[in-house]
């Protein structure tokens, strides 16, 4: 962070403490500050600030600059770094960093807080507010609680500044604009301040009042150069890990594609179809090489996790997994709609205006589609459907290489019966024991195993008969809620 003293002089001009602003000599404890981190974030929404501040080395009386014997990057808790056991303790979307600057003679150690985003801070599972100069519980004053939570409902990630006070060639040289163009098909401006006119109509750049500029995070985390350039963000960017084999026992190859999702998506595509093994036509006249993966599913399942992920979880991003038999897409977020009706429920994402650039970029569509084509793409290769499993803040999706029927496991055979029952019922029809042999790749002399599977998917309640009158040879199935 640069112009640290500056920052701390023009701190040190407010008349007094504030919701957003804490000073200290040399006072100090590990509790102590993670309370204050917690309250610092929720009263920096309040006030509408981008950030908060605690200082260490000025006076909290006269605001003179004085020094400090703390040094913050070396604590320690038992044997714990301190800024390690902060983190463990503070909510997920607790973001911060540690600073010191020299000035004029006289040590300052500075914590720069992020304000709360999408749910208030909180350490050790307690969220706290300032009151005047003093750290409280925030249920101790239920006003406060209700105006911050209807200020955080009302907060877009995107709209948030992730770099301010930029002149207009820092934050450009932060961006690649230049894709902006490429992608959107709009010929090259002359000059950057023509370039910026497009960055601001897009809400990737804001002008501010003193004349500078701000950069969003909606414009970092799909045009930054690096992500790691914005601390907010540089955990976001797309990991693609390939194991050796079934497990994760042995790495062979990792890498992390740093750049914002409208330049790393298609490449983590690009390179997630070159690692996957493919199988070779040698019939043909011309040889060509088949993926034994659905490759539409898989690119479906990337451009969800990039939408669809819960940005306000810091420190992960969406990560890639590729394995000998399936591919493993990991987000942080849990889904805003029932999975069991992830097909047929209209669209709904939780980054309205991330998805709405996706899409105009060419990423993605809004129409809710991706998981009907991810499912239709693995009907058409005869493999289990997209596997879904939440956890407490993450969502995975799993996809299968070619696995045959009686390869499969029993939740996967009921899994991508309930699918099937799915995309039929929304075309207006509904599963029959003929269908799903033609499902799985099976001939009719497999019509006893299918019917026992529909009888297992009846017993589950995942389907139920169009009529339950009509004859087992002509009976058809629907799914549950239909």
């Amino acid at each position: 962070m640069e112009n640290l003293d500056i920052l701390v002089k023009e701190l040190c001009k407010q008349p007094n403490e504030s919701g957003w602003v804490e000073f200290k000599h040399n006072n100090w404890s590990p509790e102590m500050i993670g309370e204050d981190i917690s309250a610092l974030a929720n009263s920096a929404v309040l006030a509408d600030r981008n950030n908060a501040y605690m200082i260490w080395g000025v006076d909290d009386s006269t605001h003179d600059i004085i020094g400090t014997t703390v040094r913050l990057k070396s604590e320690k808790k038992g044997n714990q770094e301190l800024e390690n056991w902060l983190r463990y303790l503070l909510s997920k979307n607790a973001n911060f960093e540690f600073h010191d600057v020299d000035i004029d003679g006289a040590h300052v150690e500075l914590i720069v807080i992020t304000k709360a985003e999408g749910t208030p801070v909180t350490f050790q599972k307690v969220d706290y507010i300032r009151s005047g100069s003093y750290t409280k519980k925030l249920i101790e004053f239920p006003v406060l609680q209700t105006q911050l939570w209807d200020k955080l409902r009302h907060q877009q990630f995107e709209e948030t500044f992730t770099k301010t006070g930029l002149k207009l060639q820092e934050a450009m040289r932060l961006l690649n604009y230049e894709a902006y163009f490429t992608i959107m098909r709009i010929p090259m401006p002359d000059s950057l301040e023509e370039c910026a006119h497009y960055l601001l109509e897009e809400d990737l750049l804001v002008k501010q009042d003193d004349g500078l500029y701000a950069i969003t995070n909606l414009g970092a985390i799909l045009f930054a150069k690096k992500l790691s350039s914005f601390s907010r963000l540089g955990r976001k960017a797309i990991r693609v890990v390939q194991y050796d084999k079934l497990n994760r026992l042995a790495i062979l190859k990792e890498e992390t594609l740093e750049e914002g999702y409208a330049i790393s998506f298609e490449k983590a595509v690009k390179v997630v179809n070159m690692l996957l093994p493919s199988k070779e036509n040698i019939n043909e006249i011309q040889r060509s090489s088949t993926s034994t993966f659905p490759l539409p599913a898989i690119r479906e399942a990337i451009a969800n996790a990039c939408i669809h992920q819960d940005l306000y979880i810091t420190g992960a991003g969406v990560v890639i997994e590729l394995f000998d038999n399936r591919v493993e897409v990991t987000n942080p977020g849990t889904p805003l709609v029932d999975v069991m009706r992830i097909i047929d429920n209209p669209p709904k994402s939780r980054n309205e205006k991330l998805a709405s650039l996706m899409r105009r970029l060419g990423m993605c569509e809004e129409l809710g589609r991706g998981w009907d084509r991810m499912v239709i793409s693995c009907e058409l290769k005869q493999i289990p459907a997209p596997r879904i499993q939440i956890y407490q803040d993450d969502t995975k999706v799993t996809l299968f290489s070619y696995l045959d029927f009686t390869s499969m496991q029993m939740d996967d055979r009921l899994w991508s019966t309930y699918m099937h029952a799915c995309l039929k019922y929304i075309e207006g029809d509904g599963i029959t024991n003929s269908s799903l042999r033609e499902r799985f790749g099976l001939k009719p002399t497999s019509s006893a195993s299918i019917s026992r599977l529909i009888k297992e998917a009846l017993e589950k309640k995942l389907i139920k008969p169009i009529d339950s009158e009509t004859g087992q040879r002509y009976m058809k199935y629907i799914p549950i809620w239909g």
